[in-house]
Protein backbone atom coordinates (compact mmCIF):
# COMPACT_ATOMS: atom_id res chain seq x y z
CA UNK A 1 0.00 0.00 0.00
CA UNK A 2 2.89 2.41 0.82
CA UNK A 3 4.16 1.44 -2.79
CA UNK A 4 0.92 2.15 -4.31
CA UNK A 5 0.62 5.61 -2.66
CA UNK A 6 4.00 6.64 -3.49
CA UNK A 7 3.47 5.76 -7.08
CA UNK A 8 0.24 7.77 -6.86
CA UNK A 9 2.36 10.73 -5.53
CA UNK A 10 5.28 10.84 -8.11
CA UNK A 11 5.53 12.64 -11.33
CA UNK A 12 4.15 10.24 -14.23
CA UNK A 13 8.10 10.36 -15.78
CA UNK A 14 9.37 8.84 -11.89
CA UNK A 15 5.90 6.38 -11.51
CA UNK A 16 6.83 4.86 -15.14
CA UNK A 17 10.05 4.00 -14.31
CA UNK A 18 9.09 2.94 -10.80
CA UNK A 19 6.34 0.57 -12.37
CA UNK A 20 8.90 -0.92 -14.71
CA UNK A 21 11.19 -2.08 -12.01
CA UNK A 22 8.62 -3.18 -9.91
CA UNK A 23 7.31 -5.26 -12.88
CA UNK A 24 11.50 -6.51 -12.69
CA UNK A 25 13.19 -5.41 -15.72
CA UNK A 26 16.84 -6.13 -17.40
CA UNK A 27 16.44 -2.97 -19.45
CA UNK A 28 18.07 -0.03 -17.40
CA UNK A 29 20.88 -2.94 -16.45
CA UNK A 30 24.49 -1.52 -17.50
CA UNK A 31 27.89 -2.62 -17.30
CA UNK A 32 28.56 -0.04 -14.54
CA UNK A 33 26.01 -1.90 -12.07
CA UNK A 34 28.20 -4.91 -12.25
CA UNK A 35 31.31 -3.52 -9.80
CA UNK A 36 28.20 -2.98 -6.82
CA UNK A 37 27.07 -6.42 -7.25
CA UNK A 38 30.44 -8.33 -7.34
CA UNK A 39 31.79 -7.37 -3.80
CA UNK A 40 28.14 -9.05 -1.80
CA UNK A 41 28.43 -11.74 -4.26
CA UNK A 42 32.39 -12.76 -3.39
CA UNK A 43 30.72 -12.98 0.42
CA UNK A 44 27.33 -14.69 -0.09
CA UNK A 45 28.58 -17.12 -3.30
CA UNK A 46 31.08 -18.95 -1.30
CA UNK A 47 28.27 -18.92 2.01
CA UNK A 48 25.63 -20.41 -0.32
CA UNK A 49 28.26 -23.03 -1.20
CA UNK A 50 28.93 -24.40 2.24
CA UNK A 51 25.92 -24.04 3.41
CA UNK A 52 24.80 -26.04 0.38
CA UNK A 53 26.01 -29.46 2.16
CA UNK A 54 24.12 -28.34 5.13
CA UNK A 55 20.93 -28.16 3.23
CA UNK A 56 21.84 -31.54 1.69
CA UNK A 57 21.44 -32.97 4.93
CA UNK A 58 18.57 -31.30 5.95
CA UNK A 59 16.68 -32.75 3.10
CA UNK A 60 16.97 -35.92 4.31
CA UNK A 61 14.80 -34.75 7.92
CA UNK A 62 16.38 -33.16 11.16
CA UNK A 63 16.68 -36.13 12.74
CA UNK A 64 18.96 -37.86 10.18
CA UNK A 65 20.78 -34.67 9.59
CA UNK A 66 21.57 -34.13 13.80
CA UNK A 67 23.02 -37.92 13.22
CA UNK A 68 25.31 -36.22 10.23
CA UNK A 69 26.62 -33.95 12.90
CA UNK A 70 24.55 -30.55 11.48
CA UNK A 71 23.52 -28.27 14.12
CA UNK A 72 19.63 -28.00 13.03
CA UNK A 73 18.79 -23.87 14.04
CA UNK A 74 21.69 -22.64 13.55
CA UNK A 75 21.89 -24.22 9.76
CA UNK A 76 18.36 -23.14 9.40
CA UNK A 77 19.23 -19.61 10.18
CA UNK A 78 21.99 -18.97 8.35
CA UNK A 79 20.61 -21.02 4.88
CA UNK A 80 17.46 -17.69 5.19
CA UNK A 81 19.80 -14.57 5.73
CA UNK A 82 22.16 -15.76 2.85
CA UNK A 83 19.07 -16.70 0.76
CA UNK A 84 17.38 -13.48 1.75
CA UNK A 85 20.95 -11.55 0.68
CA UNK A 86 21.11 -13.41 -2.29
CA UNK A 87 18.15 -12.23 -3.27
CA UNK A 88 18.10 -8.65 -2.25
CA UNK A 89 21.26 -8.62 -4.59
CA UNK A 90 19.10 -10.05 -7.36
CA UNK A 91 15.93 -7.65 -6.48
CA UNK A 92 18.15 -4.81 -6.59
CA UNK A 93 19.39 -5.45 -9.82
CA UNK A 94 16.32 -6.33 -11.56
CA UNK A 95 13.33 -5.85 -9.79
CA UNK A 96 11.63 -8.75 -8.04
CA UNK A 97 11.26 -11.07 -11.21
CA UNK A 98 8.08 -13.22 -10.14
CA UNK A 99 8.46 -16.84 -10.39
CA UNK A 100 12.10 -16.81 -11.07
CA UNK A 101 12.83 -19.09 -8.25
CA UNK A 102 9.53 -20.66 -7.74
CA UNK A 103 10.25 -22.83 -11.85
CA UNK A 104 14.41 -22.94 -11.22
CA UNK A 105 14.46 -25.34 -8.83
CA UNK A 106 11.78 -27.67 -9.48
CA UNK A 107 12.95 -27.89 -13.31
CA UNK A 108 17.17 -27.89 -12.28
CA UNK A 109 15.95 -31.11 -10.28
CA UNK A 110 14.30 -32.73 -13.28
CA UNK A 111 17.81 -32.32 -14.90
CA UNK A 112 20.36 -33.23 -12.69
CA UNK A 113 17.72 -35.73 -10.88
CA UNK A 114 17.09 -35.70 -6.96
CA UNK A 115 20.75 -37.53 -6.56
CA UNK A 116 22.62 -34.16 -6.31
CA UNK A 117 22.77 -30.77 -4.73
CA UNK A 118 20.64 -28.16 -6.33
CA UNK A 119 22.16 -25.10 -5.41
CA UNK A 120 24.36 -24.65 -7.81
CA UNK A 121 22.06 -26.05 -10.78
CA UNK A 122 18.73 -24.25 -9.50
CA UNK A 123 21.08 -21.30 -9.79
CA UNK A 124 22.11 -21.38 -13.06
CA UNK A 125 18.77 -22.71 -14.23
CA UNK A 126 17.28 -19.28 -12.72
CA UNK A 127 19.90 -17.32 -14.59
CA UNK A 128 18.63 -19.16 -17.87
CA UNK A 129 15.18 -18.47 -17.23
CA UNK A 130 15.80 -15.05 -16.80
CA UNK A 131 18.10 -14.71 -19.74
CA UNK A 132 15.81 -16.67 -22.40
CA UNK A 133 12.05 -14.49 -20.78
CA UNK A 134 14.12 -11.20 -21.29
CA UNK A 135 15.03 -12.61 -24.61
CA UNK A 136 11.65 -13.42 -25.03
CA UNK A 137 10.16 -10.18 -23.91
CA UNK A 138 12.48 -8.15 -26.21
CA UNK A 139 11.94 -10.32 -29.70
CA UNK A 140 9.45 -12.47 -29.28
CA UNK A 141 6.74 -9.85 -29.90
CA UNK A 142 5.50 -6.84 -31.72
CA UNK A 143 5.86 -5.19 -27.81
CA UNK A 144 8.96 -5.25 -25.83
CA UNK A 145 7.79 -6.82 -22.00
CA UNK A 146 9.46 -6.13 -19.11
CA UNK A 147 11.50 -9.81 -17.85
CA UNK A 148 9.36 -10.09 -14.99
CA UNK A 149 6.13 -10.13 -17.10
CA UNK A 150 7.10 -13.44 -19.13
CA UNK A 151 8.34 -15.26 -15.80
CA UNK A 152 4.91 -14.51 -14.64
CA UNK A 153 3.17 -15.66 -17.79
CA UNK A 154 5.77 -19.02 -17.12
CA UNK A 155 5.38 -19.31 -13.39
CA UNK A 156 1.51 -18.81 -12.96
CA UNK A 157 0.33 -21.92 -15.01
CA UNK A 158 2.51 -23.79 -12.95
CA UNK A 159 1.30 -22.82 -9.71
CA UNK A 160 -2.12 -23.14 -10.60
CA UNK A 161 -1.05 -27.09 -11.93
CA UNK A 162 0.22 -27.47 -8.22
CA UNK A 163 -2.65 -26.03 -6.45
CA UNK A 164 -4.67 -28.45 -8.39
CA UNK A 165 -2.32 -31.45 -7.93
CA UNK A 166 -2.52 -30.72 -3.96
Amino acid sequence: SVTGWALTRAEVTDASEALVWITGSLNGSTWNRLPLLWWPLLVLLPAAGVLGRRLRALQLGEDAAAGLGVRIEPSKAWLVVVAVCLAAVATAAAGPVAFVAFLAGPIASRIVGPATSLVLPAALTGACLVLAADLLGQFAFDTKFPVGVITGILGAPYLLYLLIRT
